[in-house]
């Protein structure tokens, strides 16, 4: 490895512990701005019967549970020995990815880009005078191609989904699940900066008005009948029982919205918490998030 790339990982490394000292999860990612760290999986397949050819073995995917680096997002972490770990076992890497979503921040990522052509910048200032928002003071990343993230905090009970240019034309979200690029990091297009006066800023709020148009759109409720929850009704069950540690809140939050936008949410209240006490959350916990949900989506808990 050239002196150069070896420099970048420490330096790299050294921005990574920074950003977990303030309580975000980071993991090692290469020049592409792809996770380093390959998935140890990929070459798990079994022999069809059928046809003979090699095809993905069966099961749920593994996030993480297997012990093992290589699954993107899910390996961030805080932890300094583990950090340290995940980019001794990438000593290509040149930057680190911020996850979005998790506690304590629950950061979402507002990506102005600027390769589309368009001025995201301007759009957004349109969206924040027709619905009455103003964007606070807070972490900017200034990317190598022109771009902008806005570094926000969520609440901790709200799931906001990844998304590409549904808020307006050059505009992405990162959300639970997304990664946002670190200041610091060194990408085959340039460096990540912090916007000068922005560093030492903690992740403002995100402002109430902006955080609806984040959410997904409210589907048509079907009105089925109290009783009956049908296959949608179970896979939202099976969505919260499969949720790990720093997942159960957004998990659960996001299958009560559907609940309720699908007309099912009374009829699924005792299914989800119950659903919710098997990942850990009390039963307290778990009801307070399937009201605020109801809430939300504009119903009576």
């Amino acid at each position: 490895m050239a002196t150069t790339d070896r420099q970048a990982t420490t330096l790299a490394l050294a921005h990574a512990l920074s950003a977990a000292e303030r309580g975000l999860a980071v993991i090692p990612l290469s020049r592409t701005k792809l996770p380093a760290l390959r998935s140890p999986h990929r070459d798990e397949t079994k022999i069809s019967e059928a046809s003979g050819a090699p095809e993905p073995a069966p099961g749920p995917p593994c996030h993480g549970e297997c012990g093992r680096f290589g699954h993107g997002v899910y390996d961030a972490a805080t932890d300094p020995a583990r950090i340290r770990e995940m980019f001794a076992a990438a000593p290509w890497a040149t930057g680190y990815g911020i996850a979005c979503g998790l506690p304590p921040h629950h950061l979402i990522g507002v990506d102005l880009d600027t390769k589309s052509g368009t001025d995201s910048s301007a759009a957004l200032r349109e969206l924040a005078l027709r619905h009455l928002f103003t964007i606070p003071a807070t972490v900017v990343v200034l990317t190598p191609s022109g771009g902008r993230h806005l570094w926000l905090s969520g609440p901790p009970d709200v799931v906001v989904p990844n998304s590409a240019g549904r808020l307006a034309p050059g505009i992405d979200i990162r959300g639970a699940g997304g990664y946002l690029v670190g200041p610091g990091s060194r990408t085959d297009h340039g460096v990540y900066a912090t916007a000068p006066g922005t560093a030492r800023l903690a992740p403002a709020a995100c402002p109430p008005a902006l955080l609806r148009l984040l959410l997904p759109p409210p589907r048509t409720p079907h009105h089925p009948t109290p009783t009956s929850t049908g296959d949608h009704g179970q896979g939202l069950v099976q969505f919260v029982l499969a949720a790990h540690e720093g997942q159960r809140n957004t998990r659960l939050f996001w299958a009560a919205c559907r609940a309720y936008e699908d007309g099912i949410g009374p009829a699924l209240v005792d299914p989800l918490v119950e659903a919710a006490l098997n990942t850990g959350l009390t039963e307290r916990e778990a009801r307070a998030t399937i009201a605020s949900a109801a809430r939300m989506t504009g119903h009576r808990p």
